[in-house]
């Protein structure tokens, strides 16, 4: 990598990611030309290695998974302390370098992290003492994310067995991380979730990935907020009924 380059990542955190991936069909060049206008946008130009695949006759789960298993197996076997894993259907929006950077210096305090979700749904959020980061609970989606090598090497190996990618984060308990707000999102191409297209049909009923993911994350950060508008608009409603 350039001077150059070693200094825009610096300048935005990503220099504190030593591998990262995108996970692409080799027969989809339309996403990846996508994806390399993405990641200039935030400073990730040529550093983004695509791993290409080819799609899975048997089981489309199942290819996603190993695509996605290959990543980490390059990232640990390059030395890597923290890998990146990104689909090709990725966009970045309110990408803010100094929110990235301040949360990168966050994870560098607390060495414990696993998982960093840069895109994602999740099911709860808890705030840190750093405003960029939050504690939460995975729920889905997997196009933009960030492990340690220590949490890389116990699913890098472990053979197909059945669990979803989309799912696979979801045990976890502890120690998993989300940026704050998060800034990748699931572009709206044609799909290719054959498996599922009532759901693919159903998320764009509900304006498409991007507004479901920013949806969760407002919900359950200000899910008091949200409370208290619901229980005053209720209480209201009550008074004008009886007076």
């Amino acid at each position: 990598m350039s001077d150059d380059r070693v200094q825009e990542a610096a300048a935005t955190g990503w220099d504190f990611f030593d591998r990262l991936y995108c996970v692409s069909l080799r027969e989809r060049e339309d996403r990846r030309n996508s994806a390399r206008e993405q990641f200039a946008k935030v400073g990730l130009a040529e550093r983004v290695e695509f791993v290409l695949g080819e799609r899975d006759p048997a089981d489309m789960e199942r290819g996603v998974y190993e695509s996605h298993m290959t990543c980490l197996r390059k990232g640990l076997e390059a030395g890597a302390r923290n890998i990146v894993v990104f689909e090709d259907d990725v966009e970045f929006d309110r990408f803010a370098p100094e929110r990235l950077k301040s949360g990168t210096e966050y994870l560098r305090r607390h060495p414990e992290w696993k998982v960093l979700l840069i895109g994602a749904l999740i099911r709860s959020s808890r705030k840190t003492t750093n405003p960029c980061i939050q504690k939460v609970r995975y729920q889905s989606l997997t196009h933009a994310y960030a492990l340690n090598r220590h949490y890389a090497e116990t699913l890098a190996y472990e053979p197909w067995q059945g669990i979803v990618n989309d799912t696979l984060f979801r045990p976890l308990r502890e120690d998993i991380y989300a940026l704050y707000p998060m800034c990748a999102f699931q572009k709206n191409f044609t799909s290719d979730n054959y498996k599922y297209p009532r759901l693919v049909i159903v998320r764009r009923l509900l304006g498409g990935l991007k507004r479901i993911q920013k949806a969760y994350e407002f919900y359950y950060r200000h899910t008091f907020g949200v409370y208290a508008v619901q229980a005053a608009v209720l209480l209201l409603a009550l008074l004008l009924w009886f007076y």
